[in-house]
């Protein structure tokens, strides 16, 4: 979704914000793939909190990018709406995978 807005900005807003609002937003499915490919529960946990600052980092860009009009009070709304709908879900993740490493640790 942030790809379809940021790719019709003009290129200013575009390749200063622009990119840094995708990456953020690509970075947060990435690093959880990431870590699930490490293996381990530890590094699961470790590239999922990677992830969850990227989504912190996501908030802020459509935020910023609100603010300078770049962004719809719709598109806000939804990227928003999303944002809250997966923090906790990753942060219960996390927490799920800290008490597994624990657990494996344990053995």
């Amino acid at each position: 979704m942030i790809w379809d807005i940021v790719i019709k900005w003009d290129s200013f807003p575009r390749w200063t914000v622009g990119t840094q609002y995708v990456d953020a937003g690509d970075s947060v499915g990435a690093n959880i793939s990431e870590g699930y490919g490490r293996g381990s529960y530890a590094d699961r946990s470790r590239f999922a909190k990677i992830s969850r600052g990227s989504l912190f980092e996501t908030r802020h860009w459509t935020n910023k990018s609100y603010r300078r009009k770049l962004i719809t009070d719709q598109e806000f709304t939804e990227i928003n709406n999303i944002i809250e709908i997966l923090l906790p879900k990753l942060s219960s993740y996390i927490n799920y995978l800290n008490a597994q490493s624990k657990k494996q640790n344990s053995k």
